[in-house]
């Protein structure tokens, strides 16, 4: 009879750009432990994403309304042999892993669990820089630059194209619908295709944008698109512009140009990697409530005009870098 594979278990039950931002660490993870099955706690829908990181073997249904921890996990048989908490700094989801008993497990220290000797958390700490330092901490390397995905295997249902997404998560990281408007007719009296991209529940107001640029149903995904098409549809575009959300990370994630727009969370925190086809759009100040039910006044202060010259940098630097890619060696 062979042994027990060992198994090591994430959790990171949270959304698209949380898992994208946690790529890194969770390589690191799987070359620290190459002989551990790695299961990852998190949505259901976010499988397919997680299995193109080549770091994770299963996934393991798990999630919270409004990113709270989850009351419990279908986890089944002897416990974890390694848990780790990439899901916040505690104690909550450091109980939830708790109960499992696991034989060792990575977190950040909290007043809450102070059994745990684990680091200290940052608040102002990058994302991505954060759980890749959890995880030095305890003899694991990982790079936070490690986050390229490779390009999904269907077609892009539109390739080519400007893609807009007017929605992020909470009023307060939504740029105003009228200004994503004015951005999409002037991109099509420069003659781009545009199309236009939500997430479930934002029908209404992708259906806003469309009315307002003048564009035909067939240029318009309201949440219709699985990850997997919407992942083809991001790594073949010409551009993607939004909000600090899921689908930056995934213009990230495949190298595609993009314009992001930040408020009431600085890009010091959320932002992409420094490159010229990334390109950011923020006004400092004091950090802002990411969850009011209104735009934050940092994001009001960007023009049509401003992200229409950053996608013009970004696109010029992506081209530059295609050429490049595509001449011999």
């Amino acid at each position: 009879m062979s042994a027990r594979r060992p198994r090591l278990l994430v959790l990171r039950a949270l959304g698209l750009g949380d898992l994208l931002a946690g790529v890194p660490a969770l390589r690191g993870l799987r070359r620290g432990f190459p002989e551990h099955e790695v299961v990852l706690a998190a949505p259901a829908e976010l499988a397919a994403p997680a299995a193109a990181t080549g770091a994770v073997d299963r996934l393991l249904p798990a999630a919270a309304p409004g990113r709270a921890v989850p009351e419990a996990l279908a986890w089944t048989g002897p416990p974890p042999d390694v848990a780790v908490d990439l899901h916040g700094n505690g104690p909550p989801s450091h109980r939830l892993l708790q109960r499992l008993r696991p034989l060792e497990l990575f977190a950040f220290a909290h007043p809450g669990t102070p059994e745990i000797e684990g680091p200290p958390w940052y608040a102002e700490e990058h994302e991505r820089d954060r759980w890749c330092r959890l995880l030095a901490a305890y003899g694991i390397a990982a790079d936070p630059a490690d986050l390229r995905l490779p390009r999904p295997p269907g077609a892009s249902p539109v390739p080519g194209a400007v893609v807009l997404h007017p929605g992020a998560g909470a009023p307060a990281r939504q740029w105003p619908v009228e200004r994503y408007a004015v951005v999409a007719r002037a991109l099509r009296e420069r003659g781009h295709r545009v199309v236009v991209t939500g997430g479930p529940g934002e029908r209404d107001l992708v259906a806003d944008l469309a009315r307002r640029a003048g564009l035909t149903g067939t240029d318009v995904f309201d949440g219709t698109l699985t990850l997997p098409r919407l992942s083809a549809l991001v790594a073949d575009a010409h551009a993607v512009v939004s909000g600090d959300t899921g689908i930056a990370h995934l213009a990230t994630a495949h190298a595609t140009a993009s314009v992001t727009l930040f408020g009431p969370t600085p890009p010091s925190r959320w932002g992409p990697p420094a490159h010229p086809r990334h390109q950011v759009l923020w006004h400092p100040g004091p950090d802002g409530d990411p969850h009011a039910p209104h735009p934050d006044p940092a994001l009001l202060r960007i023009p049509p005009d401003d992200v229409l010259t950053a996608l013009d940098r970004a696109t010029a630097t992506a081209s530059a870098s295609r050429t490049l890619d595509r001449q011999p060696s």
